[in-house]
């Protein structure tokens, strides 16, 4: 528990630094060290203060591979098949591709402590807002709005904590998953046990729906604020981990109509770099003073930088599964320079284009969490999973026209293999594989192999390079397998009386 209480209390003191790009006035209520949690919560106005701060700790800086929510996705990728890092430069990301990180969960540096210290302080902080509402003095729309982001922050946290430490929701209901926490939080305050998986995504559904009623008809204030639309793509994400597909689609339509976002040419984002573009349902706008340097996304992506030491390249199977017609093939380069291994021309994966900073001299770039596009996959996905294969071409269609004048599909039905490159031919695998495509370095593919229940190959020929991420002795063919589920940090254990190493760890091993 005091993992994350104590930040959190100063993070409080602090808030007022906020987003440097919002309106001043919700920046100067008060000097930075004088600022109280009781101040700062005192009404609407004051309270987007806290709101921002909670912002921030979405690209907060630890170090070169943790940088937020951003540094999530490439772990997530790293751990699949489709993104392959070319070389390992300093070694960052590599651990997460190799599966070695479990074992560093005595360190308060590494991946196991970051995430869960990450999220629980997003929650500590949005708990403190959600106390205070029926005292924070206002416009009740403008009270609506902040407690709003509140519930729908501490949603998202409790998601990302869900999909890195337990086993995916369907089959493993009654498993443990993480502590919940829906009040203000103390230095001596108990320590909550593990809750189910059940428990758990029952408060992500609860969360989400509290923030849609209290967001609905609301503009942004911020274009790193959340908003209805923005909501229910969020909820769209955790139903589909849930299978529970008619509401899946359900939100992933009001999300794509509520934002009034539209589907955009490649063209129209190069570089995926700006928020505000009119096919982002969500993103960060990260000013200069903010962007942590090396230790950034866009850092770790662009071969302008640290990209161009450990280069993340798409799998050439992947890459092939793309009609010459295909525009997303400028997200990658198969005749890039950086294709090499030890100085020599390699059948290695193929660098990406897709990511580059907006800025390269003052290393800037906004983060996107969420597209459109995303919604459409979504909604064909669903629809395809309901058997109406009419609908999810439609919704696929709607994507696919905008990217390639000569895709066609005739594929029906829902079969998968049991892993990835066991090919059956169906829709359902063909909008994966579009889903694949379309959201590569984005999303974290290892979300998605999760909730399909399906395990993955990695082979020489897709353009792995290095022998040791073969991962030949690891059971990755195995969707029950542990082997993408991370180990709790040790420091809980040390500071949660309801929770032991010896019943509440997750497995060390596969």
């Amino acid at each position: 528990m005091k993992t994350f209480v104590n930040i959190t209390i100063y993070g409080l003191l602090g808030l007022a630094v906020g987003l440097s790009s919002c309106d001043s006035s919700l920046l100067d209520t008060s000097p930075t060290g004088s600022i109280s949690g009781d101040v700062v919560l005192k009404d609407a106005s004051s309270a987007e203060i806290a709101v921002n701060g909670i912002i921030r700790m979405f690209y907060a800086v630890d170090n070169h591979e943790h940088f937020g929510v951003a540094s999530m996705a490439i772990m997530h990728d790293m751990m699949a098949e489709d993104m392959i890092l070319g070389k390992e430069g300093n070694g960052w990301f590599s651990w997460d591709a190799l599966y070695k990180i479990k074992s560093l969960y005595t360190r308060k540096d590494e991946r196991c402590y970051n995430i869960w210290n990450d999220n629980y302080s997003i929650i500590a902080s949005a708990n403190y807002i959600l106390a205070a509402e029926t005292t924070m003095a206002g416009d009740p729309k403008a009270v609506d709005y902040v407690v709003g982001q509140a519930y729908g922050f501490r949603a998202f946290a409790y998601f990302a904590l869900a999909q890195t430490y337990a086993r995916t929701i369907v089959g493993h209901e009654k498993e443990k998953c993480v502590p919940i926490y829906t009040g203000p939080t103390v230095p001596s305050t108990t320590g909550q046990p593990r809750s189910s998986n059940e428990a758990v995504y029952a408060q992500i559904e609860s969360d989400l729906t509290k923030a849609a009623e209290k967001l609905k008809g609301m503009n942004k204030k911020h274009v790193s604020h959340l908003n209805y639309a923005t909501v229910q793509g969020l909820l769209a994400r955790v139903k589909m981990v849930e299978n529970k597909w008619a509401d899946a689609k359900e939100a992933a339509l009001q999300a794509i109509n509520a934002s009034k976002c539209k589907i955009l040419k490649i063209e129209g984002f190069r570089g995926l770099n700006n928020a505000k573009a009119d096919n982002v349902l969500w993103g960060m706008e990260i000013k200069a003073d903010q962007s942590g340097g090396w230790a950034n996304f866009f850092s770790h992506m662009d071969t302008l930088q640290y990209g161009g030491r450990a280069p993340k390249q798409i799998s050439q199977t992947l890459y092939a599964k793309m009609n010459t017609t295909d525009d997303r093939r400028k997200w990658w380069n198969p005749h890039s320079h950086f294709n090499t291994f030890d100085g020599a021309q390699v059948k290695s994966g193929y660098q990406q284009d897709k990511f580059h900073f907006a800025n390269p001299k003052e290393g800037t770039g906004d983060y996107i969490f969420m597209r459109v596009e995303e919604m459409y996959l979504t909604a064909a996905e669903a629809a395809c999973r309901l058997g109406d294969d009419a609908e999810a071409k439609k919704y696929l269609m709607e994507l696919m026209k905008m990217r390639d004048p000569k895709y066609t599909t005739d594929k029906t039905g829902t079969e998968l293999g049991k892993v990835s490159s066991q090919e059956k031919g169906s829709l359902l695998e063909e909008i994966i594989t579009q889903r694949r495509i379309e959201l590569w370095g984005e999303f974290g593919r290892m979300n998605d192999l999760r909730r399909l229940r399906q395990g993955f190959r990695r082979t020489a020929a897709d353009g792995w390079t290095m022998a040791s991420y073969l991962l030949k002795t690891r059971p990755t063919e195995d969707p029950e397998s542990y082997m993408w589920v991370l180990t709790i940090p040790q420091s809980e254990f040390d500071g949660n009386v309801n929770m032991k190493a010896d019943t509440d760890q997750n497995p060390m091993g596969d």
